[in-house]
């Protein structure tokens, strides 16, 4: 199954339980700081199988948040991906991004 296909289902699954209907983007945004604590835990726990549950969670909220507003999460992604494609930099081993000007 395609990613689009899977972000489909989704939003499907959200109408189906009045998610999409009834939801607030920032009640869903809030959702996605909730998972994402989850994802901090599991991580901090090296526990693999709670990090790929978290990830998806996260993602499954954000796609959320995208029906909500009208938005589609890849285009989103795509204009991310088009602000920082030409950024220059490196991460040190400290885990700074430095940005090269």
């Amino acid at each position: 199954m395609s990613y689009s296909e899977v972000e489909m289902k989704v939003v499907q699954w959200g109408e189906a339980r009045g998610i999409v209907q009834n939801a607030t983007a920032m009640s869903q945004a809030i959702k996605t700081l909730e998972e994402t604590t989850e994802l901090l835990d599991a991580i901090n726990k090296q526990n693999r199988d709670e990090i790929k549950d978290a990830v998806g969670d996260i993602v499954v909220t954000l796609i959320m948040v995208c029906a909500v507003l009208d938005l589609d999460l890849v285009s989103c992604l795509k204009g991310a991906y088009a602000e920082i494609k030409d950024r220059k930099g490196y991460l040190t081993k400290e885990g700074v991004f430095v940005k090269e000007v």
